[in-house]
């Protein structure tokens, strides 16, 4: 299967949707129904959970299942606190990134609809060159404009309203995406596209795909912890991302070599299950699909953790895409890995055998 065939016009115009629509962590369930919408026809059905996890289901009577996963949640901040003045003080809802907040524009999610507002900063000629403060989560605060706690309350704000960045989905240079929540709306739209590939290419599991959608990653994996013990899964195939760190100020003997455009991360840690980890490596070989390795010590950091160490212990392997800027709203990745990942996952699942147990002592 050429790399060239598998994203299409209808793909990149859901990636676009889905990227753009806003799915801040315990808000996912308006992205969670895009991804469902898109992934329907893929499916024979859907399970979904309490706080908003969806999982589209193929073959769901087999008693073997394997997972393929990404995450749904993307970062975002929440109302702390409002001022006399009118003015909004902030927490994070995951790891927002402080140092990039001045100036930002944001969309703050009330019951009455989206508010706007923007993160303030004193301007340059006001500030004391010699001593100068650096953004931080207790100086940086939000404007809506209002002059009064009164009026900012009038607006439908109030403690614990959740914020977001409205910056959209771009193509840079014709072949790299650029959005905020690439980390991980991506994971979901590569996920889905394999369901997407399985059924145009009219191939049959021998055992149950279970393609899940998990909330609330970016706080502690908690969506994949809670999905894990419903689904009870026998494999689950994480995709997340991992940092390109070829750009500046990122220190190679601290992060390891990783650079977007080289192709799917395939993660070396005590999470990973070796014997899994090695048929993706062999196939990654065999069907000729680039790929780089990364250890990542003792966690991955990522919902694969949550997965490998659930009910008594499910195999488990990550495939990660590089990104460059993450935690920022210019998340860039490569079209040539994204498509890369979705292929690497799809031929892993058809390399994988009913009822494998991937033991170490067979």
């Amino acid at each position: 299967m050429s790399t060239k065939s598998i994203l299409n016009d209808t793909s990149i115009a859901f990636l676009e949707s889905y990227l753009n629509n806003a799915s801040p962590t315990g808000y996912e369930s308006e992205g969670q129904k895009l991804w469902m919408n898109y992934l329907k026809p893929y499916v024979d059905t859907f399970i979904t959970d309490t706080y908003g996890t969806a999982v589209g289901v193929i073959n769901p009577d087999a008693p073997f299942k394997v997972v393929i996963e990404g995450h749904a949640d993307e970062i975002s901040w929440y109302v702390n606190y409002i001022t006399d003045d009118g003015l909004l003080y902030v927490i994070r809802n995951g790891g927002s990134d402080h140092q990039i907040a001045p100036s930002k524009r944001v969309n703050i999610h009330t019951k009455k609809g989206i508010v706007k507002g923007v993160f303030g900063w004193p301007a340059i000629h006001t500030r004391l060159r010699d001593k100068e403060e650096i953004p931080k989560l207790s100086n940086i605060f939000i404007d809506l404009g209002c002059e009064t706690k009164e009026q900012v309350e009038a607006m439908g704000v109030h403690v614990g309203c959740v914020i977001t960045y409205p910056d959209e989905f771009m193509i840079l240079n014709e072949n790299k995406f650029v959005c905020r929540a690439i980390d991980n709306r991506m994971g979901g739209f590569m996920i889905a596209e394999v369901a997407r590939l399985l059924k145009e290419n009219k191939k049959t599991l021998p055992f149950g795909l279970y393609i899940v959608n998990s909330v609330q990653e970016e706080i502690g994996l908690r969506g994949a912890e809670m999905i894990a013990h419903t689904i009870k899964p026998n494999v689950a195939i994480v995709t997340d991302v991992c940092h390109d760190t070829t750009t500046p100020m990122i220190d190679k003997k601290v992060e390891g070599d990783l650079k977007m455009g080289k192709g799917p991360v395939i993660a070396y840690s005590p999470a990973i299950q070796n014997k899994l980890r090695d048929l993706i490596v062999d196939i990654a070989e065999e069907k000729k699909i680039p790929f780089q390795r990364h250890a990542t010590s003792r966690a991955t950091g990522t919902d694969t953790d949550a997965f490998a160490y659930s009910n008594g212990g499910v195999a488990s392997a990550l495939i990660s895409l590089p990104l460059r800027y993450m935690h920022t709203t210019v998340e860039m990745v490569h079209r040539d890995d994204v498509e890369n990942v979705i292929q690497l996952i799809y031929e892993s699942l058809l390399k994988i055998e009913n009822n494998e147990t991937f033991s170490y002592f067979k």
